[in-house]
């Protein structure tokens, strides 16, 4: 704003409260108008959406509303940051292909003791969607080595290096969509899957 911005866009804040900050218009668009066609691409059957963690619910609810599924959410206790000491699954994998959904990976580490437990607990397949790939540390490792079968990320952060396990869809055509409707003075509200 002190250097003249006089609008904002965003994706995927980690807390809606954060628009409260700014006192220009905030335009804060949803990596589900990118990711919900992927998911709905790979033609899964017995599709369940999952929550790393119960902050994560909500989310995890408007996407398997959109996609008309079942929702589990991943109940976690951590001894300290970064390290969780027990993670509980709370509803049925068992005979489904999961997706867990959230806005952000750093470590790595709740989402491979997820794909880790619902695999344990029978599920099919697990992938991951996260919309700002921050894979800091050892989480390269830690997506490798897990159960996950593919973890799919925008662009919002470039990679660090290549993984086999890890897919990249571009958030450029959404930031460029909004924007020029913007500059039109036509409605964004389209671009809202949910």
């Amino acid at each position: 704003e002190t250097a003249g911005a006089t609008r904002i866009m965003t994706m995927d804040l980690h807390a809606d409260q954060i628009q409260g900050f700014f006192e220009k218009p905030v335009d804060h668009l949803f990596a589900s108008t990118i990711f919900l066609p992927y998911v709905r691409s790979l033609n899964l059957e017995n599709l369940t959406i999952a929550s790393p963690d119960m902050g994560g619910s909500k989310r995890a609810y408007a996407y398997s509303k959109f996609l008309e599924s079942d929702v589990v959410v991943c109940y976690k206790q951590r001894k300290k940051a970064n390290v969780i000491d027990t993670m509980e699954l709370i509803g049925d994998v068992k005979g489904r292909n999961v997706i867990l959904v959230d806005d952000m990976i750093d470590t790595g580490g709740t989402l491979a003791k997820a794909a880790d437990v619902m695999m344990e607990k029978g599920a099919l397949s697990v992938r991951a969607i996260c919309t700002h790939p921050i894979l800091s540390g050892e989480a390269y490792e830690k997506i490798e080595n897990s159960k996950l079968l593919e973890l799919i990320v925008t662009d919002s952060i470039p990679l660090k290096k290549e993984s086999n396990k890890i897919k990249v869809v571009s958030c450029a055509p959404l930031f460029a969509d909004v924007m020029h409707m913007v500059q039109n003075n036509t409605s964004i509200s389209g671009k809202f899957l949910m």
